[in-house]
């Protein structure tokens, strides 16, 4: 049998502060202790028995849910039982977990209990930032490892809760979160190796686009609005932990570079990598979490899935789609901007998931949000607006030259594009938000017209030059001021009632 580590006993509280309090001392505690014991093995000592370190858990007992404010989106446990899950990471996640904590509290009056849960912590999941163990092990210590130390399991990660297909066994608590603390953790190395910047840096508003344009211009834009004492953000990371950072005593102080009046002085740490991550991830920072990320997935709906299954377990406020599209109807004109209020999903990489008879809607707060920030940044309303952008379906594709198919007879993409009112087509927008549906983070895609493949108007390397110079940086834009708006939303309207399942998890 495991050795288990000396645990702290399950206490239980009405006060999110304290329950919080004793999470971290839990999770530091068995962290510390199983790094201890992996340093030592690294080290070639004997450690003795086999470890075992587990992560906190938080548990609620409720025999009514007379207390539970139907007008609520979260918050609450759908009936009456005992629900639970596992927790991590609250240097990290601390601010989300007292929303959740404090909610439970206030929606049905009882203690939470809060300890040491059976689940054990994967040993990877115990590195510091800069750890690799495969340049410290030799070939017979990695083989040695399993004998001594829990590693990933995949069987503890999968997304059943998400994908309201998990079924507790009996005797067992119903879930309290879409995410388990290991299927957390896995997504937090992820997205380390993937966008190139560590998780802590991730903020609550997510853009994604497939062009680097648009982050070539998210770099210029987020190191002006750094250097701005006004603008509210407060740093600007970049792939390698690259930070630039307002000077904490640079109030009003003329960067030594030659800032323009105005500007604050900045410090720059950390260095650029030898080469981009397969998905570079850039954030303009808030203090309180609220900033943007933008995130350059590439082309196709493998990345756009790929991506969002681990910025899902960050529990963002809101994702939206910033790329280019094929306009499919003749009346658009490249540049024209296309407000997605509905999918046609030919991805191909959520079907398992989530079936092709969900429907993905519109969410009506951001819908809102983009049109009303094309109209404030095009200076364009009413009528006039139509004039340059078109709110219609959008259809996405995991064939990137589904032009080259026959058009003749069956169900050719052509027919199938038109039947469905589709006005564009990309390969990751309707990936992006069924993601956003599955995961229950709100939702929303704005794209350019870049080509009519169509009418005979595809991008020819002067036509498509033009068209970045002339769109990328308004429709950057728009993206922004679509943040700014969905920031001044409250998160309860934000995260809506539409986005819950008949029995859902109490966690938002």
């Amino acid at each position: 049998m495991p050795y288990r580590l000396p645990t702290i006993a399950s206490a239980r509280f009405d006060n999110a502060d304290a329950a919080l309090a004793q999470v971290k001392r839990i999770y530091e505690q068995n962290i510390a202790q199983l790094r201890g014991a992996l340093q030592r093995f690294v080290a070639g000592e004997d450690v003795g028995e086999r470890v075992r370190a587990c992560y906190p858990f938080v548990r609620v007992r409720t025999s009514t849910v007379a207390r539970a404010d139907s007008r609520l989106a979260y918050g609450f446990v759908a009936r009456p039982g005992t629900y639970e899950t596992t927790l991590t990471r609250p240097d990290l996640l601390g601010r989300y977990y007292r929303e959740q904590f404090a909610l439970l509290l206030k929606n049905h009056g009882v203690e939470l209990e809060i300890g040491t849960s059976t689940q054990p912590i994967p040993v990877h999941f115990s590195l510091a930032e800069h750890d690799h163990l495969e340049g410290s092990l030799s070939a017979e210590r990695r083989l040695q490892l399993h004998d001594v130390f829990d590693l990933p399991d995949l069987a503890a990660m999968d997304d059943g809760i998400a994908n309201g297909t998990y079924q507790p066994r009996d005797g067992e608590a119903e879930p309290l979160a879409l995410f388990t603390a290991p299927r957390v953790d896995y997504s937090l190395h992820r997205l380390r190796h993937y966008t190139g910047t560590a998780p802590e840096h991730f903020q609550n508003f997510v853009l994604f686009t497939n062009y680097q344009f648009y982050i070539d211009e998210f770099i210029r834009l987020g190191q002006q609005m750094v250097r701005d004492a006004g603008s509210g953000y407060e740093a600007f990371v970049e792939p390698g932990n690259v930070i630039t950072r307002r000077a904490a005593n640079a109030a009003g102080a003329a960067d030594k570079a030659g800032a323009a009046a105005g500007e604050v002085a900045v410090q720059v740490t950390g260095s650029a990598p030898p080469r981009l991550p397969q998905m570079p991830a850039y954030h303009l920072v808030r203090g309180d979490c609220a900033g943007i990320t933008m995130v350059n997935i590439g082309i196709g709906p493998a990345n756009a899935k790929t991506i969002t299954d681990h910025i899902a377990v960050l529990r963002p406020h809101a994702w939206l789609m910033l790329g280019h599209c094929a306009g499919l109807r003749n009346t658009q004109q490249l540049g024209d901007y296309v407000l997605a209020h509905g999918y046609v999903r030919e991805d191909h990489v959520l079907d398992e998931e989530l079936p092709l008879w969900v429907p993905i809607p519109p969410l009506a707060e951001v819908q809102l949000a983009l049109e009303q920030a094309v109209a404030d940044v095009t200076q364009l309303s009413g009528y006039e607006l139509k004039r340059i952008m078109r709110t219609g379906t959008v259809a996405s594709t995991d064939n990137r030259n589904w032009e080259l198919l026959p058009s003749l007879g069956g169900s050719s993409p052509e027919r199938r594009f038109s039947q469905s009112r589709a006005i564009a087509l990309d390969m990751e927008s309707a990936t992006i938000a069924a993601n956003g549906f599955r995961f229950r983070v709100p939702y929303g895609t704005l794209l350019c017209v870049s080509d009519k493949p169509l009418h005979g108007e595809i991008k020819l390397p002067g036509m498509a030059d033009q068209f970045y110079r002339e769109r990328v940086d308004q429709h950057l834009r728009i993206g922004l001021r679509a943040i700014e708006l969905l920031r001044q939303e409250r998160p309860g309207r934000l995260h809506s009632r539409k986005l819950r399942s008949f029995a859902e998890v109490a966690f938002q």
